[in-house]
């Protein structure tokens, strides 16, 4: 998963005023912060544009749909800094009339926005947080989740690997707090889908640099030492949001397992290389107007965008309390590339959306997984669920 610092789509609002032919231009403002650059592979290192280029690309597709209607959309690009005070920017953007914020921000900042923006009567898309507490006991009714939540996340994985029959787990953890998190998510979705985590060990982050000749030997060294001595098992599980270690484990296990969670076989929501559904002239398009492929926060960001075009179109209105309205009413859907039309789900506004299985280069599979059945919606099948939520939306 991607170490960033954020990004912010920020803020719709209508500039001017339909009379006649005259078009109507909704503002998509976006709100961002430099990207950490720091990874395990320099394949990895993320674009200057990460996240904003998949905004822009979903004004275009909102342009196409709205043109029939005379309405325009627009992207406003705006740099958030290190110590930006995301209330500030909330006020700044309302005083330029806008109503809606997509953020790609960490939960902190996510719900300084939030907050900021109820008092204002704006809503809030989240396009990148994935912290379970935003949906649970921190959400927000001006709040859809448009990324997904790290219990969804290992959920998708889970069901593969109980598909796969490898209920025998080997539990990596980094030693920072969004490792753990991500930790607990995977442990949670054990129990729920009959794994047995027979073992965990922690990788220390000493903060050490492996990219040196040295270095080399001694990530050789230390992944079998890492995994030596635990009882046996059927894979390795990584939880390292930091990318830390885990890219380090593929091939360097002390008995030859695969690896998944945060590397190996990883869940996301998007990968340049998927092709089914559709998606072949998404990332032909993209590339062409970018020159580059198209990430996870890119996709998130397109997806958060197109929401909201697709609201402003199928509601005919630019209120925003019309327009949020909509969004968590029960007719509401986005096409998204995955196989079938995403809904919300209403009791933590998280949209529901197939997770991919990827291991790199090619995608393995796409859960839920074939014979998870739910009343409702098979997607229901990861993340929180109805019964077991804290979100006491108001």
């Amino acid at each position: 998963m991607r170490l960033m610092v954020l990004v912010s789509v920020v803020a719709v609002g209508w500039s001017g005023v339909c009379l006649g032919d005259a078009s109507l231009e909704l503002k998509i403002g976006y709100l961002w912060a430099k990207p950490v650059k720091i990874r395990v592979s320099l394949l990895d290192v993320p674009a200057d544009n990460d996240g904003l280029a998949g905004a822009q690309l979903a004004i275009d597709d909102n342009t196409t749909t709205g043109q029939f209607l005379n309405q325009s959309f627009a992207v406003v690009d705006r740099e958030l800094g290190a110590d930006g005070d995301p209330a500030a920017a909330v006020k700044a953007l309302a005083d330029q009339g806008v109503g809606v914020i997509v953020a790609s921000l960490d939960a902190d900042r996510l719900l300084a926005v939030a907050d900021a923006a109820k008092a204002r009567g704006q809503f809030v898309l989240n396009a990148a947080a994935t912290d379970e507490r935003l949906r649970e006991q921190d959400c927000r009714g001006n709040v859809i989740h448009v990324a997904p939540s790290r219990t969804m996340l290992a959920d998708a994985l889970a069901q593969y690997l109980a598909w796969k029959k490898w209920g025998k787990w080997l539990l990596v953890v980094g030693s920072h707090d969004k490792d753990r998190l991500f930790a607990d998510a995977l442990r949670l979705s054990a129990t729920r889908f009959g794994a047995k985590i027979v073992a965990e060990r922690e990788f220390k982050d000493t903060g050490g640099a492996r990219r040196t000749d040295s270095g080399l030997v001694d990530v050789q060294r230390q992944m079998p030492s890492l995994t030596q001595g635990a009882p046996e098992h059927d894979v390795v599980v990584a939880a390292d949001e930091s990318e830390v270690f885990a890219g380090y484990l593929p091939y360097r296990t002390s008995e030859p397992r695969p690896v998944a969670g945060s590397a190996g076989l990883v869940p996301v929501t998007w990968n340049a290389a998927f092709d089914q559904w559709g998606a072949i002239q998404l990332q032909n398009r993209f590339g062409a107007k970018f020159h580059r492929a198209m990430s996870a926060l890119d996709m998130q960001a397109w997806t958060a965008v197109r929401m909201v075009g697709e609201a402003s179109v199928r509601a005919g209105t630019a209120d925003t309390a019309a327009l949020l309205a909509y969004v968590k009413g029960p007719d509401f859907s986005v096409a998204a590339f995955k196989g079938q039309k995403l809904t919300l789900r209403d009791w933590n506004l998280q949209l529901r959306q197939p997770i991919l299985l990827f291991d790199g280069r090619n995608t393995v599979s796409v859960s839920p997984q074939e014979g998870y059945l739910h009343q409702y919606s098979t997607l229901d099948t990861l993340g929180t669920d109805r019964p077991s939520t804290k979100c006491k939306l108001n």
